[in-house]
Formats: structure tokens, sequence, C-alpha cells
């Protein structure tokens, strides 16, 4: 029950969005892709319903690429899974756009980051990881799964501190950091944050 409460990466969005009307116009998905994505829980019953009772095959192809984004990190890798033996070429076709998308993007150094080299291999204090809660927004959820975090973790999460997402982010945060003892370092962390989109740099002056 806890998979879908996380989000898709917005590299995988993006992608699903720009390949929207490639995809409506060459694949058919009324047999072996809803049926996979139903087999593989990322659709329930009632959006495989919802998506076969649309007119045509464009708009039943449409209405699953308006779900699949709120369906948790799997449904992008499954939706390509899904595509292997019948529509090869697309998926190939996606897989190419998002290996240039990944080639494009610079990731930024540690003399770019001007953080000094004991700070990336120190632990970060509770005062670092509030003021990092604060600067978060709706992307701490994959941020805290590329931690390590699980799913039941981030309910926990949630569950402790409704209402509350400062509370949420800071909870799930020192979580990561009691687990993982010194491997929990800001070097690490920084990690995280390039591999979800989120420049470090704006966030310098928490670890100096």
């Amino acid at each position: 029950m806890f998979a879908f409460l996380m989000i898709m990466d917005p590299k995988h969005k993006e992608i699903l969005r720009k390949h929207r009307v490639n995809l409506s116009n060459e694949i058919l998905i009324d047999d072996t892709i809803v049926q996979l994505l139903y087999q593989e829980n990322i659709l329930t019953d009632s959006q495989v319903e919802e998506i076969q009772a649309q007119q045509n095959n464009k708009k039943k192809t449409c209405r699953l690429l308006d779900i699949l984004p709120t369906r948790g990190p799997r449904a992008f890798g499954t939706f390509l899974k899904s595509l292997e033996e019948e529509f090869p070429w697309v998926k190939e076709k996606i897989l190419r756009d998002l290996e240039q998308q990944n080639a494009s993007e610079k990731i930024p150094s540690n003399d770019e980051l001007n953080i000094p080299e004991a700070t990336l291999r120190a632990v970060p204090s509770d005062r670092q990881l509030s003021r990092l809660a604060s600067q978060l927004g709706t992307e701490w959820e994959s941020l805290l799964l590329d931690l390590g975090l699980s799913a039941g973790e981030l309910y926990r999460c949630r569950a402790d501190h409704p209402l509350n997402t400062h509370g949420q982010v800071l909870a799930g945060l020192v979580r990561w950091r009691q687990s993982q003892g010194r491997r929990a370092t800001v070097h690490r962390l920084i990690q995280s944050l390039q591999a979800n989109d989120i420049h470090p740099s704006t966030l310098n002056e928490l670890f100096r």
C-alpha cells in the first residue's frame, strides 16, 4: 500500500510529457500494455476500467499517460517493459532521449560547490538537517528514497508529523543519519541532491 505514496522521478515525468503525442499515435494499449501494468500493481482495477472506457486508442493512451506519473517510481520502468514485445522501437526512442538528457546534465564538482573537504566527510548536524528540511519542497520523498529509506519509513515520518512537512522531512533525514552512522556524510547527501535534480550549490551556506 505504500508504493504509490512515492513520486515518479521528475526526469521520467518530463520524458512522458515530451513523447505524449508520439506515444498516442504509435502504440496500442488495450492488451499487453495495460495488462502488464495491472499485473505489476501499477494500475488499479478502477484505473484500468477508466482507461478502457475512453472512446478510442489515442484517448486511452493519453489517459494512461495522465495516470502513470501518479503511480510511483516503478511506473516508468514498468511502462517501458510493457513496450518490449510489440513496440520495441518506441522503447528505444525513449531510452535514447533519456540518455541524451542525462548526458547533457552537468553535475557540479566539489570545487564548484565551494564546500570544504572536511565538511564533505562529516556527518551533518541536527541544525544542518533542519535547515535543509526547510529548503526542500515536494522532492523530499524522492531524496529520502535515494538515501535508502523505505516506503514504510516515509509513511511513518508522515504519520508521526501530520500537517507538518518540515517535521516529516527532518524526521526522515534524522532516520537516515541514524541508520547509516558515519556513512551518513554531507557528501552522500549532496550526491542524492544531485541525483534528484536539486542543485546543491544553493545549499552551500548550510554546510560551511
